[in-house]
């Protein structure tokens, strides 16, 4: 830029021999030059100076590529200026001279352009108007970024309609074409903008997992501008979800962030002052100079008026810009001491916070492993189903899914029975696993020491026993429970006799699924009337597949759109792969887990079984 400069000085400032050698197309360009400098420095009336220069030079050469050129650049310093009219005006112009000389990048870029003026003065069809045609030509040229751009546009058109859904689907879109040229501040806009739709929507564990990406990223690339607005994001989601204690942190964080940005705005508020005073010294006293030739011959007294009139003028603006210097260099001193300041109580708050969260994660480590420990074993699973595999995946180090399996003996009033149960208990993490343990407990009692062998009336048992234990005063104000597929297989006779709660049970027969329908209601405490949980009876053949899941995998977001895998998928997945062993279904099962979710948070703990007769 100083070279472009200096080079650009040096032509406008050339004698005629020289302007005459470069030509009205080479001052034109120096011109345009300097335009753009001065507008990337905040000095717009100088900008819009020079640029209106550059196009009346262009216009007596006839260079219609130059003519177009400084249309656009005039209407962006208007855009800077905030003059949405004017530079729709210019704008539009370009289009015209654009499509003349049939420049098609220049073309769509214009036109897209033309759809954000048009939004930011709220005329939201003329807007989608113009970035649906930029999106045509950049789909024509093959401009991958520029056509990411153009549906991030429409997206946000759609957001300030309140079409949240329909500005998600472009936002996903215009997101997967951006990640596909890894352009990371482009990735972090258009998260944070999905982060931004989710609360809207109230989806603020969606919305928190954008948000978190997009400040990765930010981050990553140092984009303090984006670092701030994020904040800005984070305290709507705090505020949302009457989260005061982060809305108090991540305010905080906004404002050093916003500060930041101030400070490094004085400084370039200081270097555009200096640089028009320089600039405004060189032609004062170019004029000074060209005065005293052409007054030499009439009035010699005229003459050391007017040099003197220049030292008085140049020395007076030299004391004005070290005045504006010195401000500027305290005032950047001051910010600095107060951002250091500010700085090491976040350091040290940071410090804080990691130290407990170092205990609280050793904690829930521990948690884990005794949580494991009640788990029925592999080893005693193993002992009694051939062919089988368990999918366990918990959301967190702890899990509210939980499988248990118990072998009924022979004789003495035992059934001789295999029982298997997949659970699924309200919440996940460190509440999930609390109300695993009371269930697993409760199921222990039920079959072990109560010697309850219908799977119905071990349901009925086991939630009698949970609205107990959680609701002893008999007020029903927690509504916690599990959703639970309780099987007791007779492997003799063939036959499985099974009561679900909310969770079904599929038996995959030759290609064809086989679903046995649950009770709508949990074990557990609900609005509705409390029945009896219902016994079913199901003859097996050998080679049958039987499947007992919880919710986590069909609901997990993810694939191109981040929609949720559903049940219906599942099915498909399983029966697709039915025929293979159970070992290679399970691997089947975890790979199409992990690439559908991509780089999104698992959303649930997830748990199935499967079990070949």
């Amino acid at each position: 830029a100083i070279q472009q400069r200096a080079l650009a000085e040096k032509l406008v400032s050339s004698t005629d021999a020289a302007i005459a050698k470069a030509g009205k197309n080479g001052l034109a360009g120096a011109y345009r030059v300097m335009g753009i400098i001065y507008r990337h420095h905040g000095n717009f009336p100088k900008a819009l100076e020079l640029e209106l220069k550059a196009l009346d030079l262009c216009k007596e050469t006839g260079n219609t590529d130059g003519i177009a050129s400084n249309t656009g650049n005039i209407g962006i310093v208007y855009w800077n200026m905030d003059n949405y009219d004017k530079a729709l005006e210019y704008y539009l112009k370009a289009e015209v001279l654009n499509e003349a000389s049939g420049n098609k990048n220049h073309l769509a870029a214009n036109i897209g352009n033309i759809g954000i003026l048009y939004r930011l003065k709220g005329d939201f069809t003329k807007a989608l108007e113009y970035e649906y045609r930029a999106l045509d030509m950049q789909s024509q040229i093959g401009d991958q970024s520029g056509m990411a751009t153009n549906i991030g546009n429409i997206g946000l058109i759609y957001m300030h309609q309140g079409k949240f859904d329909t500005a998600l689907k472009y936002d996903f879109k215009a997101l997967a074409m951006i990640r596909k040229i890894n352009e990371q501040g482009g990735i972090a806009i258009n998260q944070s903008n999905i982060g931004s739709i989710y609360i809207f929507q109230k989806k603020f564990a969606l919305a928190k997992i954008y948000l978190d990406s997009a400040m990765q990223r930010a981050r990553k690339i140092n984009e303090k501008e984006q670092i701030k607005n994020i904040y800005g994001d984070y305290c709507d989601l705090d505020s949302a979800t009457g989260n005061y204690k982060a809305l108090a942190a991540d305010y905080k964080l906004f404002i050093t962030y916003r500060d930041s940005l101030v400070n490094e705005a004085n400084t370039e508020k200081a270097l555009q002052t200096e640089m028009t005073s320089e600039f405004e010294q060189k032609q004062a006293a170019q004029k000074a100079e060209q005065d005293k030739k052409d007054a030499v011959a009439e009035q010699e007294r005229k003459k050391q008026a007017i040099i003197l009139y220049s030292f008085m003028a140049g020395f007076g603006l030299l004391l004005v810009l070290a005045f504006y210097i010195y401000r500027g260099y305290r005032q950047k001193q001051k910010a600095n001491t107060i951002i250091t300041e500010q700085k090491k109580e976040v350091e040290q708050q940071k410090a804080i916070v990691e130290e407990k969260n170092k205990d609280i994660t050793a904690s829930i480590r521990y948690a884990s492993r005794i949580q494991r420990a009640l788990l029925t074993t592999d080893e005693y699973i193993g002992e009694h189903l051939k062919d089988y595999f368990i999918l366990f995946k918990p959301r967190d180090i702890v899990s509210g899914d939980f499988y248990w399996a118990f072998q009924a003996p022979l004789g003495d009033k035992g059934t001789g029975l295999f029982y298997l149960a997949c659970c699924d208990c309200t919440g996940h993490g460190v509440p999930g696993a609390f109300m695993s343990l009371l269930n697993i407990s409760m199921l222990n009692e039920s079959v072990i020491e109560r010697k309850i062998t219908r799977p119905d009336l071990v349901l009925n048992s086991v939630r009698g026993s949970v609205i107990k234990a959680l609701n002893p005063d008999g007020k029903a104000e927690t509504k916690d429970g599990m959703d639970c597929t309780l099987a007791a297989f007779d492997f003799t006779k063939k036959v499985v006799h099974v009561s679900c709660a909310n969770n079904p049970m599929w038996v995959i027969r030759k290609g064809e699924c086989i679903e046995i329908t649950p009770d709508k209601m949990p074990v557990g405490i609900q609005d509705s009337e409390q029945k009896p949980f219902t016994l079913h009876n199901v003859n097996l053949e050998k080679g049958d597949c039987v499947y007992l899941f919880t919710d986590g995998y069909a609901d997990q977001f993810g694939g191109p759109n981040g929609k949720k895998f559903k049940y219906k998928a599942l099915q498909q997945l399983l029966i697709d792969n039915c025929q293979l062993s159970m070992k290679e279904q399970h691997k089947k099962l975890e790979s199409a887990f992990e690439n559908w979710k991509g780089g999104l948070e698992q959303v649930d703990d997830v748990l199935i079984i499967g079990i070949r007769v």
